[in-house]
């Protein structure tokens, strides 16, 4: 993968997105963070078929914190894409499925600091 800065009007959700559906984001806990110090972690893109444009594998509650920060006025520096090779499906939703699998780790452990201990 090749890291680059790439302007979000080039950026779209990708189909192979594993949280790629129609329902909004739940932005509450990123957006606060995105506001003071922009995108940090970069994005999983791959390029698309029309010239010049990305799709975001992974990523993309990150994304529409920056859309929602530009729409708030504030300005967005080109986000940070980790730039994955085109037309690999597989590769594509591996890299969504375990970025969303870590997620759901840290956010199972917020809700949870003790763990499954003791649970029968």
């Amino acid at each position: 993968m090749e890291l680059k800065h790439i302007d979000i009007s080039r950026l779209s959700v990708s189909s192979a997105n594993i949280r790629g559906g129609k329902k909004a984001s739940d932005l509450t806990n990123i957006l606060p963070s995105v506001r003071a110090r922009g995108i940090i972690v970069p994005l999983i893109v791959r390029e698309s078929s029309s010239s010049g444009s990305y799709e975001i594998v992974a990523g993309k509650r990150r994304y529409h914190a920056a859309l929602a920060v530009a729409e708030e006025g504030g300005t967005i520096d080109p986000l940070p894409c980790a730039v994955m090779k085109a037309g690999d499906d597989v590769a594509a939703l591996e890299a969504s499925l375990i970025e969303n699998i870590a997620r759901l780790a840290r956010l199972i452990h917020q809700k949870c600091p003790e763990g499954l201990a003791g649970v029968a």
